[in-house]
């Protein structure tokens, strides 16, 4: 039996990593569950998983859960530094990382300086601290199991003994596919009219508005570039990307002797998620198996990096360095709700984060704290470069 802990259990991420739980009683053991705010999904899997341990993260949340919890055996805890003592836990042997955004930097930092194996899904411990969080899971002997789908299809297409953070042998160039989102085929001449209506209604699936602006000005594709440059330990030169509209391949490993590898699947995080709680062995789900004799055509045409300029801004701050992707990062976030709420329009989001990215004084990455406080202070001069335009 494996002992998981499952940060962000109330989450997107906790929902599809406790739905493959539930398919394999028998392997997995919930050890650990975190919550912010839901308190009443967080009571009910208490309920369903009886976990030894519960972190909450939000002062009244925990409060209720606390005082809900007095008949039950579950110990309960309070905030980040709880965290972060938690999934340095021995009996864990798994750590599902799936607290979204700055807030589980700290807690992926905790888990690769215990060594843990640590299912990835938090995507700024790597867009922005990548430089952190290799180096000390090579020190510590940390394993790390990408679970983005399209870093966890490169991760599957590579040998069976291949560790995260190394260079993989034999390897040409990576290839992440994009869907391209609502505008992959639309003309540039078209897109200062774009609304934010128009940048939120994915072609496929119905995400949030920050994630789905960000796939329809492929920011979201430049950030998983910077993670493939941490993660696969491959220059930018070697990780390039490709539209795909219909989304059934999730990545691509081309290999030097000309043979490419792809992942297919359904788009559903059950698939890497099985894929990394199974530690490379294959576990069922209740994911919808692919009949390939369906799909029809498959479609695949190069980005355009003049109708999406983020893509070459993420380049360019993995070349420059240091803080940059951090700094390119927080830019991005304000920029785009900036977009959402009519301040800016859809042409305004690159442009803002190129300004940005080349008016800062790079720094050497020192610690998450560091990366925390540059986020604010970006986040603050990019709402005054913001208004300053309007």
């Amino acid at each position: 039996m494996k002992q998981v802990a499952v940060l962000g259990a109330t989450g997107s991420i906790g929902d599809s990593t406790l739905a493959v739980i539930r398919c394999h009683r028998d392997l997995f053991t919930v050890h650990t569950i975190s919550a912010h705010r839901n308190s009443d999904k967080a009571l009910a899997l208490i309920d369903e998983f009886s976990p030894q341990h519960v972190v909450i993260t939000d002062k009244t949340t925990y409060d209720k859960v606390r005082a809900s919890c007095t008949d039950k055996t579950v110990k309960c805890h309070y905030g980040a530094n709880a965290l972060n003592e938690a999934v340095q836990e021995p009996e864990i042997d798994l750590v599902v990382a799936g607290i979204v955004g700055n807030a589980g930097m700290a807690s992926v930092m905790a888990a690769v300086r215990a060594g843990k194996t640590l299912l990835l899904a938090n995507k700024e411990s790597i867009v922005t601290a990548g430089a952190l969080v290799m180096p000390l899971a090579e020190k510590t002997g940390a394993k790390i199991i990408p679970l983005d789908s399209e870093h966890n299809a490169i991760y599957q297409c590579l040998p069976d003994n291949y560790r995260v953070g190394q260079k993989p042998p034999s390897v040409a160039h990576l290839t992440l596919t994009a869907s391209g989102g609502p505008f992959w085929n639309t003309p540039l001449a078209d897109f200062e009219q774009i609304t934010p209506a128009q940048a939120v209604a994915h072609p496929q699936w119905d995400m949030g508005a920050k994630i789905s602006v960000d796939s329809a000005t492929l920011m979201n594709k430049g950030l998983e570039v910077i993670e493939a440059h941490w993660l696969f330990n491959m220059p930018v030169t070697d990780i390039r990307v490709a539209i795909h509209p219909q989304s059934i391949i999730h990545s691509m490993v081309n290999y030097k002797d000309g043979s490419i590898l792809a992942q297919l699947g359904t788009p559903d995080m059950q698939i890497p998620i099985s894929h990394g709680l199974g530690l490379g062995q294959r576990l069922s789900n209740k994911a919808a198996l692919l009949d390939i004799t369906t799909v029809g055509e498959l479609q695949f045409y190069p980005a355009d990096d003049k109708k999406f300029p983020n893509l070459n801004l993420a380049r360019q701050a993995i070349e420059m360095g240091g803080t940059s992707p951090a700094v390119l990062n927080a830019a991005n976030e304000v920029a785009v709700a900036a977009f959402l709420n009519d301040g800016i329009p859809f042409t305004k989001i690159s442009d803002i984060n190129d300004r940005m990215l080349n008016s800062i004084h790079v720094e050497e990455i020192e610690s998450v704290s560091q990366l925390i406080e540059l986020d604010q202070l970006i986040r603050q001069q990019t709402t005054e470069l913001i208004h300053r335009l309007q």
